[in-house]
């Protein structure tokens, strides 16, 4: 059994989808792949713009309306006829959508946005499975939900692993003896019933689920580069494809926020011994890179960015040291609010920590421990990270830059710097 997976960039419009028919075509006809699919091309972006509109009680009917009419022109080029069952099926997912709109309420954010920004990945899963049926790709359309039981930590939910392998390893492979699966990335369900998602970009991970719960031979990314880069293209002007590299490797390139990888994808996949391969789906043929169990030498400096960043520092109110107890006040709060820690450093007076600007949850934060510190700020901020780092990579990137923070170890250089415009570097 492989497992294959698609995202936005490949969904985005008519082509792309004729061209995941020309990859699966290709296949040896005793391979029956389970596919899991991304939400198409932005349509993650354009639904929550949606939804914060009318969270906010402003009008957001422009804005699902450009949404519908960005599905449908994609279904009316793929498909001949208003007939075909595709129509009914997309109308019924924004029917249901438009119910969810109408019917908002004013709290529970995360919770309701789990239920509508999901649609996404429904609509995209349905277009596969009638598109690939229409062209003779004999296909299953499953709901992922149906398979994958996570907790209720809305947006970003944990997974009930010995109740998702059970189900999965107990109906998926009899179906993957007869045909292809299509199904969904990024969203699950909880024990209640209602739909949850697994975080931003969550698709990789929903298909190394899979992948580890059916022990498939195998997990294919498919991406619009060559396979995994030393760098984001869009970013360096200079990029070096890996041909292979190592679990943990990835895993601390993904942790620090390598784009290509999902930071959860790598760690199940490893417990399995099961290769990764990262591929692109403009040029199929190609090697690409695979993540799997391999030594290796020394391999080139990975440089990776996250924007939109905030440093924090706490200095105590007193002016005394910070001690393990507001260290452990610090924390607590940190993960009460979820904010994720990408950088941390203290001093004898002070500790600072650079985690995503999420303006709801570090106000909350910040509200939470003015009582006991000073809390200063800076955002929106850069953090750079150089993996396996030398020194000509270490002047490359850190030149003409402000440098808020920085740390270095062995094999990792991170630094916090005000923003910079000249991409690509």
């Amino acid at each position: 059994m492989i497992v294959f997976k698609f995202g936005g960039a490949s969904v985005k419009d008519a082509a792309a989808f004729r061209n995941i028919l020309r990859i699966l075509s290709g296949l040896d006809h005793t391979q029956k792949p389970l596919v899991v699919v991304s939400a198409m091309g932005k349509t993650t972006n354009a639904l929550e713009k949606v939804y914060r509109l009318a969270f906010q009680k402003l009008d957001y009917s422009a804005a699902l309306q450009e949404t519908r009419q960005y599905h449908l022109q994609i279904a009316q080029e793929l498909f001949a006829g208003s007939n075909h069952p595709i129509h009914a099926a997309l109308q019924q997912q924004f029917n249901y959508l438009e119910l969810l709109l109408e019917h908002l309420q004013p709290v529970d954010f995360d919770r309701q946005y789990d239920q509508i920004i999901s649609v996404g990945e429904l609509l995209s899963s349905l277009m596969l499975h009638h598109f690939l049926a229409s062209q003779g790709y004999p296909n299953q359309w499953i709901d992922c939900r149906d398979y994958l039981r996570t907790d209720a930590t809305w947006r970003e939910a944990r997974l009930d692993w010995t109740w998702t392998e059970k189900q999965i390893r107990q109906h998926l492979p009899a179906v993957l003896e007869q045909q292809p699966i299509i199904t969904q990335g990024f969203i699950g369900r909880s024990a209640s019933g209602e739909t949850t998602t697994l975080g931003r970009e969550g698709s990789d991970f929903s298909a190394a689920i899979f992948a580890y719960c059916l022990r498939a031979e195998s997990l294919t990314i498919w991406k619009d580069v060559p396979g995994l880069l030393n760098a984001d293209p869009k970013l360096f002007k200079e990029t070096t494809r890996y041909e292979e590299i190592a679990y943990q490797e990835a895993i601390e390139m993904a942790y620090y926020g390598a784009s290509v990888i999902h930071p959860k994808t790598v760690q199940p996949l490893a417990q399995r011994c099961i290769p990764l391969y990262v591929k692109s789906f403009l040029h199929p043929s190609e090697p690409g890179t695979v993540i799997w169990n391999c030594q290796h030498e020394r391999i080139a400096p990975s440089f990776i960015l996250k924007q939109n960043q905030c440093l924090l520092s706490f200095h105590t109110k007193d002016f005394g040291f910070i001690s393990e107890q507001h260290l452990s006040t610090i924390f607590k709060a940190l993960s009460q609010h979820r904010l994720k820690i990408n950088m941390m450093q203290n001093s004898a007076i002070s500790f600072s920590t650079c985690v995503d600007a999420d303006e709801t949850r570090v106000e909350a934060l910040k509200a939470e421990l003015a009582q006991e510190f000073v809390i200063l700020y800076n955002q929106p901020l850069h953090l750079f990270t150089i993996k396996n780092y030398d020194q000509p990579s270490l002047e490359k990137l850190t030149h003409g830059k402000e440098i808020l923070l920085e740390q270095r170890s062995r094999q990792t250089f991170q630094f916090v710097c005000r923003p910079t415009q000249e991409f690509p570097l």
